[in-house]
């Protein structure tokens, strides 16, 4: 199950108190104030876990607290810091302060690790208030609390390639053709009910990352047909491979339709380059010259099929020279 999602509140620990305390010594009757500082309270941290690739577990465990920090002590000793708590978190999540809508961490880096919750500063000892009028101060500080707030996670894939097309375009069927990946095919609407994810390898080209999205329909940017919830997966692929059904009444039409979705859903889309591939062209007869319509901002365009895997050979490599390209 793809989880993409997930609501949970963090609460960092509170810092320790500090501690008013005075010397006692045998010899040092008027030894004065010796109050330690409280230790600080725990964070609460998210780490980017190569082994972990959907939220779900966050769903079953909504909320995280770090531990408080401890009192001070006399003797100048300061009380120890709360102990952290980290949370793994897959490559790809966003965290939003559900209350103001402010993100606090983007985690794209396979190493990223963020402090999403501050713990609180240890309060001050009596230490800290001695001066030459009052040398026996009997005043300490409290620690201050830990941050706590509602978070909204979400998780973006993070693919190179992301196939776009109405339902039944055929964007399962070539996935499976180019990488390893064994998506669900059918023939009928939303076969693909969660985004998959195929590593694709050409020669002496990186190994680029082909997504599936699920199908697209007119209005999907305000969240009818599987909605919205799938778009947002697009936003961070570097290049948009549109599939148009070749038999289809008027190629280009479909292929304005689908671009103006996504540009409705967010203006980033337009800038991001783009290919056309003309699907299952194996349906005309092989003497048949299947024609290319113009796409139009000179988008470069392919007659493919994923049943004879003409045409295959060349939009992989042209996919893969472009990715190349963006990554230098």
């Amino acid at each position: 199950m793809f989880v993409d999602e997930a609501k949970i509140t963090v609460t960092a620990g509170k810092g320790g108190n500090g501690v008013i305390s005075f010397r006692r010594e045998k010899f040092a009757p008027k030894g004065g104030p010796d109050g330690g500082d409280g230790g600080k309270g725990g964070d609460v941290i998210f780490a980017v876990d190569k082994n972990v690739n959907t939220l779900v577990k966050l769903r079953y465990s909504v909320h995280y607290k770090a531990d408080a920090g401890k009192a001070g002590q006399g003797n100048r000793k300061s009380g120890h810091n709360g102990a952290d708590v980290v949370i793994s978190v897959p490559l790809g999540t966003i965290a939003k302060n559900e209350l103001t809508g402010e993100i606090i961490a983007d985690l794209s880096g396979p190493d990223d690790r963020v402090v999403i919750a501050r713990g609180g500063k240890g309060g001050k000892g009596n230490t800290h208030y001695a001066s030459s009028i009052n040398q026996t101060p009997r005043k300490k500080e409290d620690g201050k609390p830990g941050e706590e707030f509602p978070l909204l996670l979400e998780l973006k894939l993070l693919a190179d390639v992301g196939l776009v097309g109405f339902p039944n375009a055929g964007k399962s069927t070539l996935l499976s053709c180019v990488s390893s990946a064994h998506p669900k095919i059918a023939n009928y609407p939303f076969t693909t009910l969660q985004p998959n994810l195929g590593i694709v390898n050409y020669g002496d080209l990186t190994d680029f990352v082909m997504a599936d999205i699920p199908g697209i329909i007119e209005g999907a940017h305000d969240g009818k047909g599987l909605g919205f919830q799938f778009l947002r997966h697009i936003e961070r692929t570097k290049v948009l491979l549109f599939l148009i059904d070749s038999t289809c009444e008027d190629p280009v039409k479909e292929y304005e339709k689908l671009a103006e979705e996504l540009r409705l859903f967010s203006e980033k889309m337009v800038k991001k380059p783009k290919l056309v591939a003309l699907t299952k062209t194996d349906i005309f007869p092989p003497d048949e010259k299947i024609e290319i319509p113009d796409f139009g901002d000179g988008i470069d365009t392919f007659a493919i099929s994923a049943v004879s895997r003409d045409g295959l050979k060349e939009l992989v490599y042209r996919l893969g020279t472009i990715v190349e390209q963006l990554n230098q």
